[in-house]
């Protein structure tokens, strides 16, 4: 019997002038015959960590009970479709975010210690020091298989130096994400620039640039190539690249709308917002994870961290029915109107959250979805915010089933339980036998019985 099936390799590129567009996994990109055509879905390759500024209003975010079906919490309620896939932890804390002699600093510790358990260097100058957090960990594997071996998003500018919290350096709360101990890395707010790394090729960044930002399409230059690639291609593969090229068209006029808004939107003097930033919060939120899902789709990147706010940050959410900027609301002291108004923020942010998980939830990704070969973390540096608690933090994951994350469940450790523990257990899961980072102790039971 003679096998005619067009064989594409697995980094296959549409390229065009100022646009390298690479192909989600097809079909074709596994030989026919062969033993990886005959395989199941691989365990998880892909991690992403999405965390939240000024705490959380506990009682109602933990679920009641524990082991079983998972109970979801007003706050978390609107995870319920992924209910089967989402796992809750209670009792994990951060010691490291403790003063430990330092004094205040707790936000500043907050998100420094957020991914590495590591206590930072109490400094507002540039010799800032803290520990490589554990999405990098993962990317210094993870990410020698892709074009990027990391993307780091935030929603807030990068704008903040010198000192922003008794002695803290900004750094410490402009990103969760370091290389090594002494190199933070910046978060990238800006949709077109997040784009243009994923899309772009050749010529000068400005050159590329200039390109997308034209009235057309950066689909429109590479027609030609994948008119040929198309023409040798079954029909399940045409649908899924019509699909995934639908995603990026739809991405990429997002950010010219915003581009096109923001270069008509009167603003007070000296002020300029940036080009491909949308006016809407909620905008912004979905159009970074509509980023991430590409990168996911595409497989250039399996490693990404987002930060939905800054810790201190003043935002208000009117559009929800809060006016009160979040930090000040933070501090509740148990008035139960403030508490009712931080729960809706949080609950906000979860609904956010469930956009990025349909769209990995609905794409396919060998025998089953992104969903399922990717484990989401999802939550804060701190628990109680009007006490700036670093222990019994709110904190959940998401996916990950095709490598033994076994969700529908609320996990409760005991008091003190390192969050590091529960890395090493993601990294695990990930295929990475890392045996340490910060103050862990060892991976989380539960999460090795699978």
């Amino acid at each position: 019997m003679i096998i005619k099936k067009l064989s594409l390799p697995r980094r296959t590129m549409l390229r065009g002038m100022g646009a390298a567009i690479a192909l989600p996994l097809l079909d074709s990109m596994v030989p026919a015959m062969s033993v990886l055509a005959k395989t199941p879905a691989a365990p998880v390759k892909r991690l992403g960590f999405i965390y939240l500024p000024n705490g959380a209003v506990m009682q109602a975010w933990t679920p009641s009970g524990e082991g079983g079906v998972l109970e979801l919490s007003p706050t978390l309620s609107p995870l319920s479709p992924f209910r089967d896939q989402t796992i809750v932890y209670s009792r994990l804390a951060h010691g490291q975010a403790e003063p430990l002699g330092d004094g205040n600093g707790e936000h500043s510790r907050a998100s420094s210690v957020w991914l590495n358990g590591v206590h930072p260097k109490q400094t507002e100058g540039a010799d800032v020091e803290a520990g490589v957090t554990v999405d990098q960990v993962a990317a210094s594997v993870l990410g020698a298989e892709t074009p990027l071996p990391s993307l780091e998003l935030a929603i807030d500018l990068d704008f903040l130096v010198g000192n922003c919290e008794n002695g803290y350096s900004c750094a410490y709360m402009n990103t969760v994400s370091w290389r090594t101990a002494t190199t933070p890395l910046p978060m990238e707010n800006n949709p077109r620039v997040v784009f243009e790394r994923l899309f772009g090729d050749g010529g000068t960044r400005d050159e590329r640039l200039s390109e997308m930002r034209k009235d057309r399409s950066i689909l429109d230059s590479v027609t030609d190539d994948l008119s040929q690639i198309e023409r040798d291609l079954g029909h399940g593969d045409r649908a899924r690249i019509e699909q995934y090229l639908d995603a990026v068209r739809a991405v990429e006029r997002q950010i010219q709308l915003s581009e096109k808004q923001g270069a008509e939107s009167v603003l007070p003097e000296n002020l300029a917002r940036p080009a491909g930033i949308p006016d809407s919060y909620e905008d912004h939120v979905k159009l970074m994870f509509d980023l991430v899902s590409l990168a996911y789709q595409a497989d250039l990147t399996r490693v990404f961290t987002f930060m939905v706010g800054r810790e201190l940050g003043g935002r208000t959410y009117p559009q929800i029915g809060v006016p009160d900027p979040h930090h000040g609301l933070s501090h509740h002291r148990s008035d139960p109107e403030k508490l009712a108004k931080l729960a809706k923020i949080n609950r906000h942010h979860v609904e956010l959250f469930t956009h990025f998980l349909s769209q990995l939830q609905e794409t396919p990704d060998g025998e089953g979805s992104l969903l399922d070969t990717s484990i989401m973390l999802y939550g804060a540096g701190l628990g109680d915010s009007n006490d700036h608690l670093h222990y019994d933090l709110p904190v959940l994951t998401v996916g990950g089933s095709a490598a033994g994350m076994r969700g529908g469940r609320h996990l409760m450790y005991p008091k003190d339980t390192p969050m590091t523990n529960l890395f090493l257990s993601m990294l695990g899961k990930a295929g990475l036998r890392t045996e340490e980072l910060g103050d862990s102790t060892g991976r989380l039971e539960a999460l090795t019985d699978v």
